[in-house]
């Protein structure tokens, strides 16, 4: 689950890491009246989920209160990567004289929390990493222990502090890690956490990913999750609540699958024929016919998908089960869009046996499947 940047900075305060003053608005009279409370100058920003809203213009400046208001007014309803902006956090702009980067996210190769730390903050921190890897330095956590005010101090002393600012920025650090730990973040950012005239630091920034599957610890943000106001389609939210891991794309290739792997491993073989997939949908293991069911009306009610692909590995996700879902979506919407399936695994011989009764199309290997799904797309468009 992502936060927006007014959440994720009110949980930063929260562990003492100092963020400036700002307040969330819904419209420009809004943003006036808050700007009122600030000192000038002042940063108005758009309040979205995706990264990039910087280079996007979702940042503005104002002098003044007649300036916020117009920036407001010029932000609300734009859209930044088909993100509506329905809210925008008016802030006091904080005087810079350096801006740096730091994180903590997953390292899966190491198996390990990584505290990433950059000179380069403000900047695409992965193009600044591939222009100069020294740029970007990496500490691997010792879970046993955390980030501590030690290990936190070397870190300040590579990126050039000491004495009274390094340890203000090893608190920083510190209270990075624990903020993250506390809410089970899989990333939690700020990109800049800028150093001030008057040699202080300040979060100007903020990103907190959240673990989905720790959500059960965080009521208060399991609540906001399917919020009308919060950046969820319908579809998403019908796939979250059936337990189904599901990624709007851009393409007309539906596709269903399970297993994170397969379902990755199928969208570039869908790439690799010339098509272009619809989504990500993951059914997860041991999908009952219910779930395997709202996982294809889900794709199915996509007007952008003209085909759909069904991947199965069948282990604990039963490919008989797999086949009584497809049928019986068949069987409610007889005008239903090509489904191209491929199925291997537990039951597989009855789930074939029962597809090909209901004239599905049934194909032995993956890449088959990927290339008549991709064809059966570019006839129906």
């Amino acid at each position: 689950m992502k936060l927006y940047e007014y959440e994720a900075k009110r949980i930063l305060t929260t562990f003492g890491i100092p963020t400036p003053r700002g307040e969330v608005t819904a419209n420009p009279a809004e943003a006036r009246k808050a700007a009122d409370n600030l000192k000038a100058q002042f940063a108005v920003k758009a309040q979205v989920l995706v990264a990039g809203r910087g280079k996007a213009g979702g940042i503005l400046f104002a002098e003044n209160t007649e300036q916020v208001a117009a920036a407001a007014e010029r932000l609300l309803g734009m859209k930044i990567r088909d993100s509506p902006v329905k809210s925008i956090l008016v802030e006091e702009r904080i005087p810079i004289t350096r801006e740096l980067y730091f994180s903590v996210t997953v390292d899966r190769a190491e198996r390990k929390y990584a505290l990433l730390a950059s000179t380069l903050g403000g900047m695409d921190i992965e193009e600044a990493a591939t222009k100069n890897a020294e740029a970007v330095v990496k500490t691997l956590i010792n879970l046993d222990e955390g980030v501590t005010d030690s290990s936190a101090l070397q870190i300040a002393g590579r990126m050039g502090y000491s004495g009274r600012q390094s340890a203000r920025l090893a608190s920083v650090l510190v209270g990075l890690w624990h903020a993250g730990q506390a809410y089970d973040a899989e990333l939690i950012e700020t990109n800049p956490l800028v150093e001030t005239t008057n040699g202080e630091f300040v979060a100007v920034d903020a990103r907190l990913i959240v673990d989905d599957n720790a959500l059960f610890r965080h009521p208060e943000l399991e609540r906001l999750r399917f919020a009308e106001e919060r950046e969820n389609t319908l579809s998403e939210v019908e796939a979250a609540r059936s337990g189904l891991a599901y990624i709007k794309l851009g393409g007309n290739v539906g596709l269903v699958g399970n297993g994170a792997g397969l379902v990755m491993a199928t969208l570039d073989t869908i790439q690799y024929y010339g098509g272009a997939p619809a989504d990500f949908l993951d059914l997860g293991g041991g999908a009952p016919v219910e779930r395997i069911a709202k996982a294809l009306e889900i794709v199915l009610s996509d007007p952008s998908v003209k085909a759909v692909l069904i991947n199965i590995l069948g282990g604990l996700t039963h490919c008989d089960d797999v086949a009584r879902a497809i049928t019986q979506i068949k069987k409610a919407a007889p005008a239903v869009k090509p489904l191209v399936v491929r199925l291997v695994g537990t039951n597989e011989e009855e789930g074939r046996r029962i597809l090909i009764e209901s004239d599905v199309v049934v194909l032995d290997s993956m890449e088959e499947a990927a290339k008549h799904a991709v064809e059966a797309a570019e006839e129906a468009r």
